[in-house]
């Protein structure tokens, strides 16, 4: 029997059609690629009368190992959802760039000496490689990378926008600074509600009067961009400030490196500005909600009052502090500011200023993480000083402690022992009064921090609910004018400096005064310099301000020598894809006015409170100031889940053993004892008896490469031969010091017994090279081809949910899709008399319906499943319609783009790209069923089930059913009650 590749089948007609056809991915997956290339099949327009629909993948930062199996798992989805919105009729917009930019590329540099540019475009190169080979329909005309000039050029230019806007409180959005001035000079301060860094109180007259620097100075305290003297989180190792998502339990995100308090003069942007409308724009996305509460969470948005507290000296100073719980203010006994209060500098008194420097010191060493997580004992300094009780104006202690943080509220608390659990335990250790304010004797489960109760010993609140008294409170503050209505978040302006190279310049250089001059425009990008020495400079400032010749511009002004973070590049890069060759907008009014916003988004959930925070705060100040016609980035949003990576260990002794035991028949110990104590290396098969001798912790794991595994991704059923192991041996020389006990035979380290095989164990763990289990999609690629890999990926499970990287479910996918290929053989292709039947109909349209129906839902792993019934379904028929074959070629074409494309043009003869054509629908008439088998139930039993036809009448159904010979022994001597019959789907009845 001739074997003949698909590719071969231009003249159907000469072969028999007893021939059949063999599927070989590595003959026609690189010949549609370059095909699909060469004929621009996946250009994009902006011009075009069809509906549009954006597509985007959270782009990926280049690394140097290239994808694991794990990456390309959103990628494959949002693929198969763009090409089949193409054969909707869509036009669809699939693009992909790299957010090229970032710390490993620069500490690659710092290691390697070679040069983040070449490293990232190396990188990039093979990512392209692997994402061609993938099969993706990207426009890759459309290509960015942030650190190309061409691209931030209008991220500086972002950020010069920033720079000239404030945010005005009344109207809500961001305005031009030019108006704030104009109001300055008119007005003064009075009246003025904008987002600032501090509440500001001058004349027009003052305003007037100052200089230009000062000026400027008061306009910083304004601007949406600004520039301030903070406590930030520097990493030492890495030689710049983290924002706060790169920090995790006190160490860096990247590298985990050690994290502490340092105070930097630094950009920073006034994301706190939005923090309104980040919560309510939440409301109109079609996100989870466990990701919008994230955000929720992270944004924190509190309902309280602020207090002013005067201090008893000097009595012109006053704490001015943020409480949700104004009801509980006579519970109020001590104060405490955060250590970098700068009240204390003033209020310390010298007897106690030695011990408070060291507590700062020490404090400033942690992070905030740290101090939010840490389970301790109180630490605190008292500074000497007292505050007056604007309302008992009783002397209250100040006291400073790291369980108040500088950046949220105001960085001072009013201590209420009695309602705080955090100040209890405080007044408990130092010995401070509690005064109990909330009687919550009728709510006996409830917490001393929960907002039940009535008021007690609380003056004019007493006997009022907690609610009641909130509001009575809040009330009273503002008629006396001793506070007022606050709303406080929880979310910090973000931190906007980096002292690293490799990043986007400033376009700002300041002055021999220290004033900041922004770049003009029309002189953007101002590109990054060429550079050898990565290296941090002294006292923390970037590589940059080594370059004297880049530092110093033709104006003898001083270039700001810090980068922006990575996460500048990536707020706003979807619109650049809309539009990304334009040299002269950001992007053009018509290719918004088309594109509007993403309508599907995919990527990973750890960038819920990072990256979407950060673009949708951009995209609303775009947005305010005409760039951009929504509000909102991203439409829908999915998070794919992880596609964990199956580890395997083998078992290492931490001391040397004195005995070790040999197996003999039946698993059996037999003694055996070493001249010389020897570490041992042992397989999975022997833990437990070892365990049993020298103890549960006697051993630790050792991860194996994956690579070296036979029967790898088959779980708890890998090992390792004699000649895996010793090449083990080579790459980890430690194990040469180790006896190896294997299921069969040993190894001295130097040689072994050529039955030795050792046993692994598996565990399903992140996809990592620090766990040696990564699976390059490339050698999946080689062994069964790309449209089997993205059908495997999407058939492992729900697209949203983790699931381990396991192999055994691949052969049958690549069987699958070498029998749907078989359905195309000369005697199906031929035929195209009359029209297929009707149960061929039914098998073909049930298959479309549950496709398209579970496409739309995400349902990738069940579309898979439908065709797989399909096409056994219709290899049972003699013969399958050349209609049906054309049909179902589309419906795969998203799935397994390379094999539809060979089965439309090669076997099916179509002129033109599968892609151009239009997906079936689903006919509900060749859905309905001639007949249906009803199931007969007597008093709720099945007794027995009959065939009647699908569209008969209720009371024909019920006369032919009790007609039925089979129910006579059923029904004899009983008293038919009631039947009752459920259209299309049973029979009941009821008896007596």
């Amino acid at each position: 029997m001739l074997i003949l590749p698909i590719i071969h089948l231009y003249d159907i007609s000469r072969y028999k059609y007893t021939e059949k056809m063999e599927y070989i991915p590595s003959t026609i997956e690189k010949k549609w690629q370059d095909w699909w290339k060469i004929n621009r099949i996946y250009r994009v327009s902006n011009q075009s009368n069809k509906p549009k629909f954006y597509v985007l993948d959270m782009f990926p930062y280049p690394s140097g190992a290239g994808l694991h199996v794990g990456h390309p798992l959103g990628y494959i989805a949002s693929d198969i959802y763009s090409r089949y919105k193409i054969l909707e009729g869509f036009n669809v917009l699939h693009p992909m760039g790299f957010d090229a930019f970032g710390l490993p590329a620069e500490q690659y540099a710092i290691q390697t000496g070679v040069h983040p540019n070449v490293s990232t475009n190396e990188n990039i190169a093979t990512y392209r490689r692997q994402l061609d080979l993938i099969g993706f329909n990207y426009d890759w005309e459309r290509e960015i990378k942030t650190s190309d000039p061409k691209y931030y050029k209008w991220t500086q230019w972002i950020f010069l926008q920033l720079y000239d806007h404030y945010y005005n409180l009344e109207d809500d959005k961001a305005m031009p600074i030019k108006h704030l001035v104009k109001c300055f000079a008119e007005k003064g301060s009075k009246n003025i509600h904008a987002a600032c860094s501090e509440n500001l109180d001058f004349s027009s007259e003052d305003w007037a009067s100052f200089s230009p620097s000062k000026q400027l100075e008061v306009l910083m305290n304004y601007r949406l961009v600004y520039r301030k003297l903070s406590s930030v989180n520097w990493c030492e190792e890495l030689g710049t400030v983290l924002a706060n998502d790169e920090v995790k339990d006190g160490v860096s995100e990247r590298g985990g490196y050690p994290v502490v308090q340092k105070p930097m003069l630094q950009w920073s942007l006034r994301t706190t500005a939005y923090a309104n409308r980040l919560l309510e724009g939440l409301e109109s996305l079609d996100w989870t909600e466990a990701l919008k509460n994230q955000q929720k969470n992270w944004i924190g948005k509190s309902k309280g009052a602020k207090v002013f507290f005067p201090l008893s000296h000097p009595s012109n100073l006053s704490i001015e502090i943020f409480t949700t719980r104004p009801d509980t203010i006579f519970g109020s006994t001590f104060l405490v500011l955060a250590p970098e209060h700068p009240l204390l500098e003033q209020i310390v008194q010298p007897e106690y200023s030695q011990e408070f420097i060291q507590y700062k010191e020490w404090v400033l060493k942690k992070t905030e993480r740290e101090i939010q997580i840490a389970e301790k004992t109180p630490s605190g300094v008292f500074t000497g000083s007292f505050a007056i009780h604007p309302l008992t104006k009783e002397k209250l202690p100040i006291w400073t402690s790291e369980y108040v943080l500088a950046g949220y509220g105001t960085g001072a608390i009013m201590a209420v022992p009695s309602n705080d659990e955090r100040d209890k335990l405080f007044a408990q250790y130092f010995n401070l009064p509690i005064v109990e304010v909330i009687d919550q004797s009728e709510f006996p489960n409830a917490s001393i921090e929960d907002k039940v109760g009535t008021l007690v010993n609380s003056n004019f609140l007493n006997g009022l609910r907690v609610m009641d008294a909130i509001e009575k409170m809040i009330q009273m503050l503002e008629d006396e004018k001793l506070g007022q209505r606050k709303i406080q978040y929880k979310l910090r302006d973000a931190n906007f400096s980096r002292q690293r190279y490799w990043g986007e310049p400033f376009p700002i250089s300041y002055d021999n005064q220290g004033i900041e001059h922004p770049d003009p425009i029309d002189e953007l990008p101002i590109a990054l310099p060429d550079l050898d020495d990565f290296l941090p400079a002294l006292d923390g400032k970037s590589p940059l301000s080594k370059l004297d010749h880049w530092v110093k511009t033709s104006n003898g002004n001083t270039r700001e020598t810090d980068t922006m973070p990575g996460f500048a590049g990536s707020s706003w890069y979807f619109l650049r894809f809309m539009d990304p060759l334009n040299e002269n907008e950001l992007v053009s009014k018509d290719a918004i006015d088309y594109w509007q916003n993403v309508d599907l988004y995919i990527g990973g959930a750890e960038h819920a409170v990072g990256h979407l925070l950060y673009a949708r705060t951009w995209h609303k100040f775009l947005f305010d100031i005409g760039v951009v016609p929504t509000e909102e980035p991203f439409k829908k949003l999915i998070n794919q889940g992880m596609i964990q990576g199956v580890s395997e260990k083998i078992f290492l002794s931490k001391e040397p053993l004195k005995k070790v035991w040999s197996f003999g028949q039946g698993n059996q110990p037999n003694e055996t004892i070493l001249e010389v104590p020897r570490k041992i290396v042992l397989s999975k098969k022997h833990i437990e008896f070892y365990k049993n001798q020298m103890g549960e912790d006697a051993f630790s794991t050792l991860h194996v490469p994956v690579s070296l595994v036979e029967n790898y991704g088959i779980l708890d059923n890998g090992f390792l031969t004699l000649e895996k192991y010793k090449q083990l041996v080579e790459e980890r020389p430690s194990l040469q010091s180790y006896f190896a006990i294997g299921d069969k035979g040993y190894f001295d380290g130097k040689s072994g017994s050529d039955d030795f095989l050792i046993s692994t164990f598996s565990e399903v763990e992140k996809m990592s090279k620090s766990k040696f289990n990564v699976i390059n999609p490339d050698e999946v690629i080689h062994q069964y081809g790309a449209d089997c890999f993205r059908l495997y990926e999407m058939f492992l499970g729900p697209l949203e949910q983790a699931k381990p990287w396991d192999t055994k479910g691949i052969d049958g996918v690549y069987k699958f899709l070498k029998r749907f290929s078989s359905l195309y053989n000369p005697i199906n292709l031929e035929n195209t008399q009359g029209n297929p039947s009707k149960e061929e109909l039914a098998i073909l349209h049930t298959c479309i319906k549950k496709v398209r129906e579970d496409i739309e839902k995400f349902s990738f792993n069940t579309c898979v499943s439908a065709f797989m019934i399909c096409i056994n379904e219709l290899k049972k028929l003699p013969s399958v319609h050349r209609q049906t074959l054309k049909e179902l070629s589309i419906l795969l074409a998203p799935f397994a783009p390379h094999l539809s494309e060979e089965l439309w043009q090669v076997c099916l003869r179509e002129s033109g790209s599968v892609f151009l054509s239009q997906i079936p629908f689903a006919k509900e008439e060749y859905l309905e069923k001639d007949t249906i088998l009803y199931p007969i139930a007597i008093n709720g039993k099945k007794r027995s089930e009959i065939d009647l036809p699908s569209k008969m009448a209720i009371n024909e159904i019920e006369k032919i059913v009790l007609a039925s010979e089979q129910l006579e022994k059923w029904l004899e001597g009983k008293t038919i009650k009631k039947v009752i019959v459920v259209p299309q789907r049973m029979v009941n009845i009821v008896v007596v």
